[in-house]
């Protein structure tokens, strides 16, 4: 017995010593009818009235001898744990649990009372939506968790967790449909993460970077969204989620270029509706990447090309400037990315007036110095509201970056430098991947039958497959016949 005590004693000492004796680490003695509890919790993480009702009053009701298997049966605690260790008792104990042990008793218990500081659930802030709903995903992963399953619930329903991180232990969520997602891609997500061997992951866009096929790629690999519709969607599709804890953000994967160019809204609207403004979206970033450096390549070389009424204007419009177009170009373009850095970064009532404000009186105020052109302020304008188009925060930085090189090539070779941008584009793209899926489907390699997914929309009636693209196991969403008949009610 007097071998039990010490060794109980040791183990306490072990986790107040691991802990450092952290000033919140609360040690609470209790007796009973000669038998010593000892309880060890971090005040500040754990819930009071959950340990006052939950814990210490149940203790002082249990019948005696006290053991840690009676008091892991009879306490009402969703979350019981009997262990010895010290590593998993201090790891329990940082993230709220308390740690509860019977002197005569080799083994304590391990209690979830944990208190989560989480934000209730709001509107989406990233992803502004018409139709369809508003509600958006927070930084608890079981509130997620939870979000999730009211908007997906099928058995088939899987939620996979992980821990990464060696110092900063995160929980991570594998979710996807067991019937319908590709085997292949979970089990390469699985060791993705497994492989993983960093200190710390503080956030889901972190984690993103940390599995991209291609890290040194401008462009996301994998899909960001707050949104649970979007997430649910998907993974009818045969994609996969990843949730991470402490991030309001979930990683959808596989994913293709033209998944950043769609909205939930898409589906909610009628589907002329969705295709137009799909099309307006890709027309948008067209005119965002190569409308400046067409500037650019026509004032500088290809003069033949502007109607000689314009020319004239032009011509006028640019006398004053004592810049050539390349540094015009640039000069606008750097303003405006400033202009829109600091609107995101100062507070929202601020940041609109200053956006506003600062690009009118900017503006005019280059024009009037002679700095720039009235035609160069309209193109510039017109490639950041092009950029402002896609629906994808990391994709619209990433089109906006690619202008400033685009515009340099126009610069040196004119209209056969703005090819070569294309080419080069083009061949990036062709060679990227996504889970080591391919990151141009259903344009390479070609599947017609996907093309509804990504560049149009169509009727609900054409949408009983699921995408080819990513390989799911269940093919077929409902019957195809079924679909087409019609009956009425007196029928």
């Amino acid at each position: 017995m007097k071998t039990m005590f010490l060794k109980k004693k040791k183990i306490v000492d072990e986790v107040i010593e691991k802990l450092y004796r952290s000033p919140d680490l609360t040690r609470r003695r209790i007796e009973r009818n000669g038998q010593k509890i000892s309880l060890l919790f971090l005040k500040n993480l754990v819930n009071p009235t959950q340990l006052q009702q939950s814990v210490l009053q149940s203790i002082q009701n249990i019948e005696l001898p006290l053991t840690a298997a009676t008091i892991a049966k009879t306490i009402p605690i969703g979350q019981v744990h009997i262990c010895q260790d010290v590593d998993i008792i201090t790891a329990h104990l940082i993230e709220g649990w308390v740690y509860v042990c019977v002197e005569q008793e080799q083994n304590g218990v391990l209690l979830n009372v944990s208190e989560k500081v989480e934000r209730s659930l709001e509107k989406a802030e990233t992803e502004s939506l018409v139709f369809g709903p508003k509600i958006s995903f927070t930084e608890s992963l079981s509130t997620n968790i939870r979000i999730l399953r009211n908007n997906v619930n099928d058995e088939q329903l899987v939620t996979e967790e992980m821990i990464i991180g060696k110092r900063n232990k995160l929980p991570v969520r594998i979710v996807y449909i067991q019937d319908i997602a590709d085997p292949d891609n979970v089990q390469t997500v699985k060791q993705r993460l497994s492989e993983l061997d960093v200190d710390d992951v503080t956030d889901s866009s972190v984690l993103a970077q940390m599995l991209d096929d291609h890290s040194f790629s401008i462009f996301p690999q994998y899909l960001m969204t707050e949104l649970p519709d979007r997430l649910s969607y998907s993974l009818l599709k045969g994609r996969i989620g990843i949730l991470v804890d402490r991030s309001p953000t979930v990683i959808i994967c596989p994913t293709t270029f033209f998944s950043f160019f769609e909205t939930t809204e898409d589906i909610y609207l009628r589907w002329t509706m969705s295709t137009v403004l799909r099309v307006m979206r890709m027309l948008g970033i067209l005119t965002s990447i190569f409308l400046s450096p067409i500037y650019v390549a026509v004032i500088t070389y290809h003069y033949e090309l502007i109607p000689s009424d314009l020319l004239l204007t032009i011509g006028e419009s640019r006398s004053r400037v004592p810049f050539p177009p390349v540094l015009e170009a640039l000069l606008l373009e750097f303003m405006i990315e400033l202009l829109r850095e600091a609107g995101a970064r100062l507070p929202t009532k601020v940041g609109q007036t200053m956006g506003i404000v600062g690009g009118i009186v900017l503006g005019q105020a280059a024009v009037d110095a002679g700095f720039t052109s009235n035609l160069l302020i309209i193109i510039v304008s017109l490639s950041a509201l092009g950029s402002f188009t896609a629906p994808s925060y990391e994709m619209g930085t990433a089109i906006r970056i690619l202008r400033f090189p685009i515009i340099i090539l126009a610069a040196m070779w004119g209209l056969i430098g703005i090819i070569i941008g294309i080419c080069v584009l083009i061949v990036h793209l062709l060679k990227l991947t996504s889970l080591g899926r391919p990151y141009l489907s259903p344009i390479y390699p070609f599947r017609f039958a996907d093309l509804k997914y990504s560049l149009v929309r169509l009727p609900q009636q054409f949408y009983y497959k699921r995408p080819i693209s990513n390989r799911v196991q269940n093919k077929y969403r409902f019957s195809w016949k079924d679909s087409k008949k019609r009956k009425d009610l007196d029928e």
